[in-house]
């Protein structure tokens, strides 16, 4: 592919391969190629951005995909043209939201970029009016998180997309045009570290022959991914799989081999249906009486389960609460009445 091979060859970091949602451009005049540039997912972190933005931790993942970054940005080496940089930043940034959402289903809110500044100063995007936020704090994401120590920190650069985006993408609740996908929300690393104590008091309906994963892991895990939105059992699985070494070793998971272990999907589904839900209820209620403070409003729902009858032929009714801030289940009553 030429425009691969091209940054491989005059790009001081390279080519790129896809990271999420990924456009690239090519600037052009006469058939003939001026520059190269690629849009791709937001950094998940980045300090002085999410303090620009002023959002909630736990929304900040089901945001990101409202944030593009200007990842690769290359000049080609026979065409470098007084203001010819901030003239093609300037003719990405009324289009790629409309691009974006043609291709993607949703636009974006703001553009970022990190600019390194041993090598660089950031001109072309002072010049095509991005916002210099401040410099990162040097750490780089690895395969067990990210790196331990810091290395070269580099310079924050922003563009705002439409008016107001602050506003959009730090208030509690997303507008409908702006969401993709299903909600993901963040947990706190003390969340996480206090969830699997609060299972400890239930008993285990596992024989202990084969266990790899204590039960008060699987449903820390389970109830974890649940918070964030996940359904079912193959997106709390999914969930589980994608965790970091770092958010494993806080769940308390099976530690062999130098790496952290998740349960199954099999594992998770077999803890769950043979659990006693009168137990689990109460364990979520003490962990939603210390973390489930932050909620101004609530939201009351019931639902009627479908077949669901009992000896004498009353069906179940589930009443749930839910947090509007956190998004957090508070609790969940059953009922029955008479057919």
């Amino acid at each position: 592919m030429r425009f691969q091979s091209l940054l491989d060859e005059h790009h001081y970091l390279g080519a790129l391969p896809k990271i999420g949602h990924t456009l690239r451009y090519v600037a052009s005049y006469r058939g003939e190629w001026l520059a190269l540039l690629s849009f791709s997912a937001a950094a998940r972190k980045c300090a002085v951005r999410d303090q620009w933005i002023g959002w909630y931790f736990r929304y900040q993942y089901d945001r990101l995909h409202l944030i593009a970054n200007n990842s690769r940005f290359l000049i080609l080496p026979e065409h470098h043209y007084k203001n010819l940089a901030s003239r093609i930043l300037s003719l990405c940034e009324h289009r790629i939201s409309r691009d974006w959402e043609e291709h993607f289903g949703y636009p974006l809110l703001l553009l970022e970029t990190f600019v390194d500044p041993r090598f660089f100063r950031g001109t072309i995007y002072r010049a095509a009016n991005w916002l210099e936020l401040g410099k990162t704090r040097g750490f780089r994401r690895t395969r067990e998180g990210y790196s331990t120590t810091p290395q070269h920190s580099k310079k924050v650069f922003v563009r705002p997309l439409q008016s107001h985006c602050q506003d959009h993408l730090s208030r509690p609740i997303l507008a409908s045009h702006y969401q993709y996908g299903a909600p993901k929300i963040m947990l706190a690393a003390d969340h996480m570290r206090a969830l699997p104590s609060f299972f400890d008091q239930i008993p285990d309906p596992r024989r202990r022959q084969g266990r790899r994963h204590s039960l008060s892991t699987v449903l820390a895990i389970s109830v974890g991914a649940v918070l964030c939105g996940m359904e079912g059992y193959k997106s709390i699985s999914g969930w589980a799989n994608d965790l970091g070494q770092k958010a494993r070793e806080r769940f308390g998971c099976r530690h062999r081999n130098r790496l952290y272990s998740v349960p199954s999907r099999t594992t998770i589904r077999e803890v769950l249906t043979r659990i006693d839900p009168d137990q689990l209820d109460l364990a979520l209620q003490e962990w939603s009486e210390q973390f489930g403070t932050i909620d101004e409003g609530l939201a009351i729902d019931g639902k009627t389960m479908r077949h669901a009858f009992d000896e004498e032929g009353r069906q179940t009714h589930i009443l749930g609460v839910v947090g509007h801030q956190s998004k957090q289940c508070l609790t969940q009553k059953k009922s029955v009445r008479c057919r």
